[in-house]
């Protein structure tokens, strides 16, 4: 009774109308004000959009009145999607196509940046200086692990290593390198490090990598795992750092400075000395190039209407693979390691005349109540757009004026400590997308692995275009399955398919192989290995859409005031995912089952966590953290007509302890609220 008095109350109130139906995870407009007085976000198309707060009264006095609107600015300027993305043109407005253009060029740079390590530290087949071709046949004879080395196309060409894609760690030599050719009666390993100058074949169409540029092989094998933590670590530090920088100074100045650094260490990069310069080096680039890579994420995702996000990151994407099917050309093109490592740098000089082109995020300028400068963006805009004043029909620049005075509100990312949901959705994202990228690696080794003896798999050019057309499958999948499931149904599912793949190839594998040492039971070893690609195969297609759509996921629900803070955990976790495979390689894939048996159990806590997280398809990002904590979990299936809710909304459960009376005179709730936001009428 004491919620139908409430209800009673607040529908006779002045200037209080039932907002309209919503149910994709906002909270009623009455709740959202008491616990916010900032303000939510509006939406200007259809029940799938949130709806405008309405001003706060609590105690129904011109004084409290007074006092809300000088606490918080307008909820007009506030709503960026409902109000100020319009009046500026939306995404037809040709000055924000151009900026969307120029946020996927540098994808393609980027993408050659990411998957430069597999030629620059592919580990060559080598050999000791002045052994004959008799004596290189005789050694891999003898080795019995390189496969069939007769397939020389001219008696000067160089046997490839049959190892997997970039590296030679699935060996069971303690050096983890490839055995030198024995002479007969000299079969220990020990024998085969002893050679103090080598002759290389090197697989990636480069004559010079920095493998045999140092001669990182035998005792010096390590220092190219090394060399590949380098620009992981420094990824996963530029993205925990830049994020952090660029909530507080902005996006464009942190792009502009990771583009000159990148400049200054890749470059640097191709001149080193030594392979502690290099490493070294690399740690530098990797930090620059994580903050070019979120800053343009963030400024990606902040330009864009709500129904366009997604596949304008997917457009990113798809360049960013185009960069990935050139790389093997560009290597051959350049063949020296140094050559190619600058002409992979250099394209990022177009970038510094971003700094005279790309305004800073308009929506970050609203967000942090930096209205000086938001103001003279948004004239300028107009100007470019050629947008008529009249079209200003919701009154944004008289409200804009007002809040001229206003000082900004910079937020840091250690904000969503005190926060009830926010921090929880973050979580979850960060660790699908550690256990999306981890998982990754155990699918690529088991199929590019020594157990499986495929001619397909055992040349360096199929096995790199066999992982970048999976992946290529990977993103067109998720194209269609968001389109249809949402972020969260799709997430859940590309997650279910991981976790089947991982538990299948664990379990049924070894289930195949006890069964295949009885003559009679008609499996064999080669049955395992069609069957452990297969799952290696669906395992990769769905942990890469798992990792990419965490990244997307995290950037639609987190606040514009730490977008790039958000962003930055999620991405950082997927560098630590990536990490544990140069770890386990560095290990001589020790402990490599073990290591899949516990991202195979992640999969299944991330199932049960993902129905934790909202779905953001079609709506509106949030601008604060007070709309970011209005993001709450919803049913995967809609409610019926007519069905009563099973549970109470915060503003009913404050209503019926007695506790909050006054405040519940002034929430006014609809009949259609639920505790997911707005049931469906």
């Amino acid at each position: 009774m004491a919620i139908d008095r409430r209800r009673e109350a607040a529908g006779s109130g002045a200037g209080r109308q039932p907002a309209p139906a919503e149910e994709n995870g906002s909270l009623p407009p009455g709740d959202a004000a008491a616990s916010a007085p900032l303000g939510g976000r509006a939406g200007s198309g259809g029940s799938a959009e949130i709806q405008p707060l309405p001003a706060l009264h609590p105690s129904g006095g011109p004084h409290s009145s007074c006092c809300a609107a000088a606490a918080a600015p307008s909820l007009l300027l506030l709503d960026y999607d409902g109000s100020v993305l319009p009046f500026l043109g939306g995404l037809g407005g040709g000055y924000q196509k151009t900026l969307v253009v120029l946020t996927w060029i540098p994808a393609l740079f980027i993408g050659f940046s990411q998957f430069s390590d597999s030629f620059l530290l592919d580990q060559p087949n080598f050999w000791c200086h002045g052994a004959g071709k008799g004596t290189e046949l005789a050694g891999a004879t003898v080795t019995g692990r390189w496969g069939d080395m007769g397939n020389w196309t001219s008696p000067s060409a160089t046997p490839f290593s049959t190892a997997s894609w970039g590296t030679t760690s699935n060996r069971s030599n303690s050096s983890d390198t490839p055995p030198l050719p024995s002479p007969p009666g000299k079969g220990n390993n020990d024998s085969n490090c002893e050679c103090h100058a080598w002759d290389y074949g090197i697989r990636t169409g480069l004559v010079q990598n920095v493998v045999s540029k140092w001669d990182l092989v035998c005792d010096n094998a390590w220092k190219v795992h090394v060399a590949k933590f380098s620009l992981l670590v420094g990824l996963i530090f530029g993205y925990l750092i830049t994020g952090c920088i660029a909530d507080w100074v902005g996006r464009r100045p942190v792009l502009l400075f990771s583009v000159i650094f990148i400049l200054i260490f890749g470059l640097t990069v191709a001149l080193s000395v030594n392979v502690t310069m290099f490493s070294t080096l690399r740690f530098f680039e990797g930090f620059c190039l994580a903050g070019i890579i979120l800053t343009l994420y963030a400024l990606r995702i902040e330009l864009c209407p709500p129904g366009k996000r997604f596949i304008i990151t997917m457009v990113a994407s798809f360049v960013a693979m185009a960069g990935q099917f050139l790389m093997p050309g560009l290597a051959a093109l350049c063949r020296d390691w140094q050559v190619l490592q600058a002409l992979i740098i250099c394209p990022f000089l177009l970038m510094l005349l971003y700094w005279s082109i790309f305004p800073e995020s308009l929506r970050w300028l609203m967000a942090t109540q930096q209205f000086e400068s938001a103001k003279k963006l948004i004239l300028y805009l107009t100007q470019k757009n050629c947008v008529s004043p009249e079209s200003d029909i919701k009154g944004v620049m008289p409200e804009l004026e007002k809040e001229l005075s206003r000082r900004p509100k910079k937020v840091c990312i250690v904000k969503v400590v005190g926060t009830r949901n926010l921090w929880k959705n973050i979580v979850v994202l960060c660790v699908n997308s550690l256990t999306g990228y981890g998982i990754h690696h155990c699918f690529a080794r088991s199929m590019m692995g020594h157990e499986v003896k495929v001619p397909l798999l055992e040349n360096f050019y199929a096995d790199y275009y066999t992982m970048a057309s999976i992946a290529l499958a990977s993103c067109l999948a998720m194209c269609l399955v968001v389109r249809f499931l949402g972020r969260r149904g799709g997430l859940l599912l590309f997650m279910i398919l991981t976790a089947l793949a991982s538990l299948l190839q664990l379990g049924l594998l070894n289930l195949i192989g006890k069964y295949s040492q009885h003559p009679d039971s008609g499996m064999s070893d080669s049955v395992k290995d069609k069957f452990s690609i297969a799952f290696s195969i669906v395992g990769m297609f769905a942990s890469h859409a798992v990792g990419s759509l965490s990244v997307f996921f995290c950037a639609e629900i987190t606040p514009t005031v730490i977008r790039c803070g958000g962003l930055g955990l999620v991405l950082a976790s997927a560098g630590f995912g990536m990490l544990t495979a140069p770890i386990i390689e560095l290990h001589n894939q020790k402990g490599y089952f073990l290591h899949h048996i516990i991202f195979a159990c992640c999969t299944l806590i991330c199932i049960i966590c993902i129905l934790l997280l909202p779905e953001s398809r079609d709506q509106n990002l949030p601008e604060n953290i007070a709309n970011g904590e209005h993001y709450t979990r919803q049913p995967l299936l809609s409610h019926k007509k007519g069905e009563q809710p099973l549970l109470l909304t915060n503003a009913e459960l404050k209503d019926y302890s007695g506790l909050h009376d006054v405040a519940a005179v002034g929430d006014g709730l609809s009949e259609g609220a639920t505790a997911n936001g707005m049931k469906t009428m």
